[in-house]
């Protein structure tokens, strides 16, 4: 079984799926054409795609599959890049946001494509609310929506006003939205678990407690080696996201880990559920650092709010968000908590994926900046099919990686804590 060093945090998702025996840690040395480091959504659907076309494959975790981010987050699945698509255009161009709108629906179609597939049981719920926390913001959502419509052909968006958006949601706090029918939401530990266990059954060796120390070239092949073993493969795929510290020092540089926190209250009664989401749409606001939140397949409301940016979580996460949760239902603000967890997600400066060759046979993708549940997997899709030789998507991404944070590895976490206040400030003004 797993120690305490490698077992999952206690949250909702770790106590609503089924516990199972760690898999064995690398021992000794072993080949393989590919080794993949993070057991999480990116590194999982590179093992699938990656054994789908007959390379063997050798991937480890240091804690136990979804043990970071893929197993914690919120569970919402977006359409779009993290960057909505006026961004896009000013930023690059229209040919490229064009190109990455498309690529962000191949990534939700890639999601369900492999959960039916594999038939994996992940509590897929359709529908997902964007609700407007101030008043002008309302007509940039609609005009969004119908952007979306015109330029992309994008027809799932539906506006709401601010009564149907109460009705929508259970509360009176926001001024206006839409419903998006081509997202929706889902359980993230569940998906990661049924993931693994598609790509171990497509020949992919899985090893559990086992952490990547070096990753050094030899002989025209890459070494990795961890505390009892050593991996020789032709290619590596850098996976770890938010837990690149020590790998790889570049993608460090680019990809920041920032700390995100939930809770889910006990179960609600199907009248006080009804009262709330009577869709059962995930919900997520206009703040800078957003609020998101959704009702589980048990009826319980998991509510995430607020971020840090230093290493550890707040001693008293529950009350940490309790005080996020109330700004939204104050009426919940002392219902029973039954879980509060926290995670860390890799965030870069543009809010686009970091992918990247940071030498020949090494491959990274990561800093989803909290857009992962898509994103991630696709974008481990995307670096195994370019291993396999067919680059195109992962050239877009890797034409437009992000830069470094300034300041250094010494200064670039006061330089974040300093901008990130400054936009929840934001938040709170007018």
């Amino acid at each position: 079984m797993a120690d305490a060093t490698s077992a999952h945090a206690p949250s909702y998702y770790a106590a609503t799926t089924a516990d199972r025996e760690a898999r064995p840690a690398l021992a000794g040395r072993v080949r393989c054409d590919v080794a993949i480091v993070g057991g999480g959504f990116t590194g999982l659907n590179a093992a699938i795609t990656l054994a789908d076309a007959g390379r063997s494959v050798v991937l480890i975790e240091q804690n136990r599959i979804g043990w970071g981010a893929s197993g914690r987050n919120g569970g919402q699945l977006h359409s779009g890049q993290r960057r909505d698509q006026h961004h896009l255009e000013r930023a690059y161009g229209a040919e490229t946001a064009r190109r990455l709108w498309e690529m962000a629906e191949e990534a939700k179609a890639l999601l369900h494509q492999r959960r039916i597939r594999h038939a994996i049981d992940c509590d897929w719920t359709p529908g997902l609310i964007h609700a407007a926390h101030k008043p002008r913001f309302v007509a940039e959502e609609w005009d969004y929506a119908e952007h979306l419509e015109r330029v992309y052909g994008y027809d799932r968006i539906e506006t709401l006003d601010r009564d149907a958006l109460a009705a929508a949601i259970g509360t009176p706090g926001y001024f206006g939205g839409s419903r998006d029918t081509g997202a929706g939401h889902l359980h993230p530990l569940k998906l990661a678990q049924g993931l693994a266990d598609a790509a171990e059954a497509g020949g992919v060796v899985i090893h559990e407690g086992t952490a990547a120390t070096t990753v050094a070239d030899r002989g025209g092949r890459v070494e990795i080696a961890t505390p009892n073993g050593m991996i020789d493969a032709e290619t590596v795929l850098l996976a770890g996201n938010g837990y690149l510290a020590g790998i790889d020092p570049d993608s460090e540089a680019r990809v920041m880990p920032i700390n995100n926190y939930i809770l889910t209250t006990e179960p609600l009664s199907q009248e006080a559920a009804d009262r709330l989401i009577p869709g059962r749409e995930a919900v997520s606001d206009s703040r800078f650092v957003v609020y998101y939140w959704r009702l589980t397949a048990d009826r319980r409301l998991l509510f995430g709010g607020g971020e840090t940016y230093r290493r550890g979580f707040p001693p008293d996460m529950r009350s940490f968000v309790r005080s996020h949760l109330r700004n939204v239902y104050p009426q919940l603000a002392e219902a029973p908590v039954s879980h509060a967890w926290g995670g860390t997600l890799g965030v870069t400066r543009s809010r686009m994926p970091c992918l990247r060759r940071t030498r020949p046979g090494v491959y990274v993708a990561a800093g989803f900046s909290g857009h992962g549940v898509a994103m991630a997997g696709f974008c481990g899709h995307v670096a195994a099919r370019a291993m396999l030789g067919d680059a195109e998507r992962f050239d877009v991404f890797a034409g437009l990686a992000p830069s470094r944070f300034p300041g250094g590895r010494a200064l670039r976490w006061p330089i974040l804590v300093l901008a990130m206040s400054w936009f929840a400030l934001r938040d709170r003004l007018g």
